[in-house]
């Protein structure tokens, strides 16, 4: 039996999941995913770049040229979107760019997929919690509140940072057993709650991230208001410090802005009328986005001297540098808000792509569950919450964005690779949505990713060697015996729990 079998193209019929969702209710979901940690956290280490102590630099820093690199990342995204839209008028199931895969290279490239999408989705949203917990001390500390730092530090993430104050944790963090006791309880405690949300049911999760998503457009427009009036022309020189290797490193950084537009495929088997929906949302949310990261980078990078932007909550330290105090304090409160809605949407994402796996049979068929009342698929949904909690306990988050985008970056290369395959291997079938001059689009934008991928660090490329090494033994000694594709079995799931 071939290595390679595809999964024949069928529109699934409904499994369970309700259809909910409109190109609105797309559209805000793509904005509650893509506008987040990105712009809230690391542009600041995307236009200062990161050295280490002994001078070596680890990340060269774009400078005011940021801007460039975010037009950068929207064309490479855009190129990438174009593909995912025709993907998945084509194929409206859950599953986003493993679904899309299953159906061109096939099984186990689907499963690769599946796997490096887990670090999008689970791996990227621990440190999207990292993240929400360093402007949520922000915002405590405005009220007099200030909570001890080994409570709002994990153990990597003071061992691992060059601040000296966050490093000096390891000295000062209680030792009841001679080890250090720092945890990030603030990200623990947000992604408990999310979890539970997620749990309740889809259109209830979507009304919440739509009224959060509003909260952080309304705060993002106030930063650029305010900090236009007080931008320093001065601050724009030099404007590209370290030329085309700093925009270049920069965008590979900052790219983890851009992560999230694609959640919204997963949101398939919950869209009324997909073919024609989803591709409105995925290309209006990306334009949407993009532009609000070019006027928010132009303001952020004249309002203060650029390397002064390297801190955990940029926007609002910017803001405090230019003596803004209460714009920086609310501010602050429209991150803790954003990256809400971002985590709320990963934490979407991911247990669909495990259940979409799961009725493929590459994952035991417990992940295919659905709730009997709430429709969701929520053992995945809970464990997902599980890993995420727990890794942002302890973990540090600019290792996370770069094997975060790594991975990311790969599943978008091989979307845009499979709408070439279905081209050749199927030209009749029909498209809703096709990808205009196709060969220029989707071989430009597999080798924008890869592009933009060769601007991460060598450990980034080794991490993600080790991570697909994981999932290839996993793949063989589960998902090879088990697909349904190859045994011609299909999951039953019990009928209680959802449908089979």
């Amino acid at each position: 039996m071939s290595l390679f079998l595809r999964k024949p193209i069928t529109v699934e019929r409904d499994r369970g999941l309700v259809r909910v969702l409109g190109v609105g209710d797309l559209i805000m979901l793509s904005i509650g995913a893509v506008i987040g940690a990105g712009i809230f956290a690391s542009l600041g280490t995307a236009a200062a770049g990161d050295v280490a102590a002994d001078g070596t630099v680890i990340r060269a820093g774009a400078g005011p040229a940021l801007i460039i690199s975010f037009v950068l990342l929207g064309v490479v995204c855009g190129l990438a979107a174009l593909c995912y839209a025709e993907l998945a008028s084509m194929i409206p199931t859950s599953g986003s760019a493993y679904a899309y895969t299953y159906a061109t290279p096939g099984d186990p490239v689907a499963w690769i997929i599946g796997w490096a999408l887990i670090l999008e989705y689970a791996i990227g949203n621990i440190a999207v919690a990292i993240a929400w917990s360093s402007y949520f001390d922000s915002l405590l500390s405005g009220f007099g509140i200030n909570l001890p730092g080994w409570l709002t530090h994990g153990y990597l993430q003071a061992k691992m940072s060059t601040v000296p104050e966050i490093h000096a944790l390891l000295e000062t963090a209680p030792r009841p057993f001679g080890f250090p006791i720092l945890l990030n309880v603030p990200a623990f405690m947000i992604v408990g709650l999310v979890t539970v949300l997620l749990c309740l049911g889809v259109k209830e999760s979507t009304r919440a991230n739509n009224i959060m998503v509003v909260i952080k457009l309304l705060v993002l427009a106030l930063f650029v208001g305010v900090g236009v009036m007080h931008i320093d022309p001065d601050n724009y020189r030099p404007f590209a410090p370290n030329g085309f290797r700093g925009i270049h490193q920069g965008a590979a950084i900052v790219f983890f802005a851009y992560i999230g537009f694609d959640a919204i495929s997963t949101a398939a088997e919950e869209t009324k009328d997909p073919q024609r929906n989803l591709p409105r949302g995925i290309l209006l949310g990306l334009a949407v986005c993009t532009l609000i990261y070019v006027v928010v980078g132009a303001v952020a990078t004249g309002l203060v001297p650029y390397l002064q932007l390297k801190s955990a909550d940029p926007l609002a330290h910017a803001l405090e540098l230019a003596g803004l105090k209460t714009a920086s304090w609310i501010v602050s409160l429209g991150a803790v808000v954003s990256m809400t809605a971002v985590l709320l949407v990963f934490q979407y994402g991911q247990p669909r792509i495990f259940f979409a796996m799961a009725r493929d049979g590459l994952l035991p068929k417990w992940a295919a569950k659905i709730h009997p009342k709430w429709r969701t698929p929520h053992i995945t949904t809970i464990v997902t919450g599980l890993v995420v909690a727990a890794g942002a306990l302890f973990a540090e988050e600019n290792t996370i964005y770069e094997l975060t985008n790594i991975g990311t970056l790969a599943a978008f290369s091989m979307v845009c690779l499979g709408v070439l395959v279905l081209r050749i291997r199927e030209p009749d079938r029909p498209r809703p949505f096709r990808v205009p001059a196709v060969w220029l689009v989707a071989l430009g934008g597999a080798a924008a990713c890869l592009f933009v991928m060769k601007g991460l660090p060598i450990r980034t490329w080794v991490m993600f060697a080790i991570w697909l090494t994981i999932g290839l033994v996993l793949y063989f000694t589960y998902g090879y015996r088990h697909s349904v594709v190859r045994t011609g079995k299909p999951v039953v799931v019990d009928e209680l729990d959802g449908a089979h």
